[in-house]
């Protein structure tokens, strides 16, 4: 069977599993914990900017790490020292010196760890299956995403946030096990991609970091707002929603690999349109919201494979995976700051949620005209 041929690939299944749970269960907590601690939701967004302009900032500095050690190697360290961030983050507060610490780990753990996973993903996956093994990653993700965001939600107001996000760092932390044996994937520094090779990514991602900041990060604060600021009822929210995702989460993949990603980008973005529309005029109310995040719960499962399988491709073809991500990645930290920061202005001018909110149609419009456009052209060089 195609999906667990690949014997790397059956690893990242079941690293996705463990990372998808920390990330679920805690992961999906951080923003509004940090907006239940007393944080106003514009310096949360602030915060979130300066996270992915940290990253951003810093992204160079991966290519000579993995250089050193390796790619698999510098995947761990990154699921590392992301496990490490979280268990910082409670204390943030506690201790205001630990935030800037809190700020450079948490920068410097998601930047290593999904600029890595990705060129790893790129250079193991199977170009001729990548749809239905991006997919199958996704449907993992949502399948965990059921009992997950319970599980944060009552270790929160069961056992507090020092136990929950400790609990939530050793699962990430466990997720570094699938790699022990793992093949090793060699950097040669002395290969070079043009900006040609990895512009269509820079692109994709940068629309994709657009419509995440406005539509995507902003929405958790205002579904978690629309819900009364309560964990136990945004955890249950997150939950309904994984239950949906996971059962929507394989039906494109198969559809890419036999050359029909353009139909697949019009489904997926067109529901996410769909979906952003149902945010904007969803928040405030606790039904319409979570009818909302149920919407959206279709629309990652689709959208990911669809994009990701695309850029997967096209990395793999490149003289330099890893760069072609350190590359095409900083458009997803350029789109995210800007579209947070923007967001974070308009919510201190006092206008409502619904209007950043509905602003994310910009980057979800640009998403698909460039996936259209790159899908037609691989299928006319096909």
């Amino acid at each position: 069977m195609a999906l667990f041929r690949n014997n790397a690939v059956n690893r990242l299944y079941v690293h996705g599993a463990l990372h998808g749970f920390a990330e679920a269960g805690g992961g999906a907590f951080i923003f509004v914990f940090l907006l239940k601690s007393g944080l106003s939701a514009p310096l949360v967004l602030c915060v979130l900017a300066a996270i992915t302009c940290c990253r951003f900032a810093l992204r160079p500095l991966v290519l000579p790490l993995a250089g050193w050690i390796g790619l698999k190697r510098t995947l761990i360290l990154g699921i590392l020292v992301e496990a490490v961030s979280y268990v910082l983050l409670p204390q943030v507060f506690s201790m205001g010196r630990l935030a800037i610490a809190y700020l450079v780990l948490g920068s410097v753990g998601s930047l290593i760890y999904w600029t890595s996973m990705h060129a790893y993903t790129a250079t193991l996956g199977d170009a001729e299956h990548r749809g239905e093994q991006t997919s199958f990653r996704e449907a993992i993700t949502a399948m965990v995403g059921v009992l997950a965001p319970l599980t944060g939600s009552l270790a929160l107001l069961l056992l507090g946030p020092q136990w929950a996000f400790l609990g939530a760092g050793l699962i990430e932390a466990a997720g570094a096990l699938p790699f022990i044996g793992a093949p090793e994937v060699a950097i040669d520094l002395s290969k070079r991609n043009s900006w040609e090779a990895a512009r269509t990514a820079f692109g994709l991602f940068l629309a994709e970091g657009v419509s995440a900041g406005f539509s995507q990060f902003t929405w958790q604060l205002a579904l978690f707002v629309s819900l009364g600021e309560s964990f136990g009822a945004y955890g249950a929210a997150m939950a309904a929603a994984g239950l949906v995702g996971a059962a929507v989460a394989l039906v494109l993949g198969r559809q890419i690999d036999l050359g029909r990603g353009e139909r697949a980008a019009k489904i997926g973005c067109g529901l996410w349109m769909a979906n952003v529309v149902a945010r904007s005029f969803g928040f405030g109310s606790p039904v319409t919201a979570v009818a909302a995040n149920i919407l959206g719960a279709t629309v990652t499962p689709i959208v990911v494979p669809v994009m990701m399988a695309r850029v997967y491709n096209l990395a793999k073809l490149s003289a330099s995976p890893l760069r072609f991500h350190i590359a095409g990645e900083a458009g997803w930290d350029i789109g995210t700051a800007l579209s947070c920061l923007a967001t974070a202005g308009l919510i201190a001018m006092g206008l409502p949620f619904s209007v950043p909110l509905m602003l994310g149609l910009l980057g979800t419009a640009g998403l698909y005209v460039q996936l259209r456009a790159s899908y037609r052209e691989a299928a006319t060089a096909a």
